[in-house]
């Protein structure tokens, strides 16, 4: 089984780490330079310390249960200096993320390998999907993008101009028909063009709306037709910046259709990064990327490490 990424390319970490911390500049400015603030000068934690340290997790969305383990772990550590308390507190929160970095893996004896994508409209699916496909070309896989947001003919468009841009033959329908039909037949012509990857779009509508979990659900169910292990990724794209309510999507669409990875967008434009260290601590759920920008390059395969640093400034 291959990583993500097909080809292994080094890239210079303190640039990556640069540019993640810049688009981050929202939760960094609400934590991170708040946390450093408080820590700096102090040489252990006592009680009110602790109880500051806790209202800036809760109000970044970090989440009850990740910020209590947070917090138990810096009151329980003997800390001599501010950068042992600092080093305490990235440990405590890596400790919570790190186990979600899990890349997005395609077998290389899965083909097609099925990636269907879910979420509510206005996450920013289907513009991670193009993103997304740009960087499995790039890799050399070759692709297939299925139109099925049926439900709102802009996403056919949307896709259609995705896969114009990447070089990329998209299966749609028009506006209004039968999603499944839609995944059948990009099924079918994936199978016999040997496409190594294809990626579903699906419709985005609320979920709390039965209607659409049931059309999720067979859209998966005739996916499962062709192959009994597909979908292989059920990739779940959420608007970071909403908050907790994450939480609430995450539920609805895993207990319908199983999610076995998380997108996060829109981090650049929140103060709500914290919503990782919350889903990190309550699913574990693997976290495959996270979109920091509107660039083709802003989806980021999620690094723990680089996250936590990015949102972290070191404490002198």
């Amino acid at each position: 089984m291959g990583l993500f990424n097909k080809n292994t390319r080094a890239e210079n970490t303190d640039g990556i780490l640069a540019r993640i911390s810049d688009r981050l500049a929202a939760t960094r400015r609400g934590l991170g330079q708040r946390l450093a603030s408080l820590i700096r000068g102090r040489t252990s934690v006592d009680a009110n310390l602790a109880e500051d340290i806790e209202t800036l997790l809760l109000g970044a969305d970090v989440g009850i249960e990740a910020t209590r383990d947070i917090i138990t772990r810096i009151t329980e550590a003997r800390v001599h200096t501010p950068a042992e308390l600092y080093a305490e507190l990235r440990a405590a929160m890596l400790a919570i993320v790190a186990p979600c970095a899990q890349p997005l893996a395609i077998p290389s004896d899965v083909r097609p390998y099925v990636i269907m994508v879910v979420g509510v409209n206005g996450a920013g699916k289907t513009t991670t999907i193009g993103k997304l496909a740009q960087r499995l070309r790039s890799e050399g896989y070759s692709l297939m993008l299925a139109a099925g947001d049926t439900f709102r003919a802009a996403a056919i468009e949307q896709l259609q101009a995705w896969g114009g841009r990447n070089g990329v033959p998209v299966m749609a329908q028009a506006g209004g028909a039968d999603a499944a039909a839609v995944a059948h037949d990009a099924m079918q012509a994936a199978v016999a063009r040997a496409v190594d990857v294809l990626i579903v779009d699906t419709a985005g509508r609320l979920h709390t709306q039965t209607g659409l979990m049931d059309e999720l659900k067979k859209i998966k169910r005739v996916i499962g037709r062709f192959d009994a292990r597909a979908p292989h990724e059920v990739l779940l794209v959420l608007d970071a910046g909403i908050g907790q309510n994450a939480l609430a999507q995450l539920t609805h669409f895993h207990n319908a259709v199983g999610v076995t990875g998380l997108c996060l967008t829109k981090l650049d434009g929140t103060a709500k990064g914290g919503i990782l260290f919350a889903m990190a601590e309550k699913t574990a759920i693997p976290i495959r990327f996270i979109g920091v920008g509107e660039g083709i390059g802003d989806l980021r395969v999620f690094d723990a490490g680089q996250f936590v640093d990015a949102i972290l400034p070191q404490v002198e």
